[in-house]
């Protein structure tokens, strides 16, 4: 008797349709707010703070990279030297390795890698007194002479 008197409407509803009705009841609409429907989203259509992250480490990265290319010495000349060893790297397993940065956020690296490269040979060919900054050759980034590069650390 109680479980007679707990039936849904649903229940109720369905025991006077045919079989027909009750399979195109199966293909009703739900009814659904606006805010769940875009919940399903919102995470997808924006960056996750993983990804944030990842893309503010590529971006420090890339200015440290241009903005002290032409330093001699000091604190920028570092900078420089960082940003240039870890773009030129190829092969690191970690994950905050720029070629794993650059697949997460769907960058080809090599493009960006010999987009770099490029840039700063423009750059130091248009500077005068480039003579004392070691220039590396599109071969050098691509076939991993990298290690070639003055480490920060001597």
């Amino acid at each position: 008797m109680e479980s007679e008197r707990s039936s849904s409407q649903y229940t109720k509803y369905q025991t006077g349709l045919g079989a027909d009705e009750k399979i195109a009841f199966l293909f009703e609409p739900d009814t659904l707010l606006s805010a769940q429907y875009f919940e399903n989203f919102r995470r997808k259509t924006l960056l996750e703070p993983e990804k944030r992250l990842m893309l503010a480490v590529l971006e420090d990265a890339v200015n440290c990279f241009q903005e002290n290319l032409l330093a001699q010495s000091g604190r920028g000349k570092k900078l420089f030297d960082e940003a240039e060893e870890w773009i030129l790297d190829e092969g690191s397993d970690c994950i905050c390795a720029f070629e794993n940065i650059c697949e997460v956020l769907g960058f080809n690296p090599e493009y960006l890698r010999r987009g770099l490269v490029r840039w700063k040979e423009k750059k130091l060919s248009q500077q005068p007194n480039a003579k004392t900054i070691p220039q590396f050759t599109m071969a050098a980034a691509t076939t991993g002479l990298a290690s070639a590069a003055p480490s920060a650390k001597a």
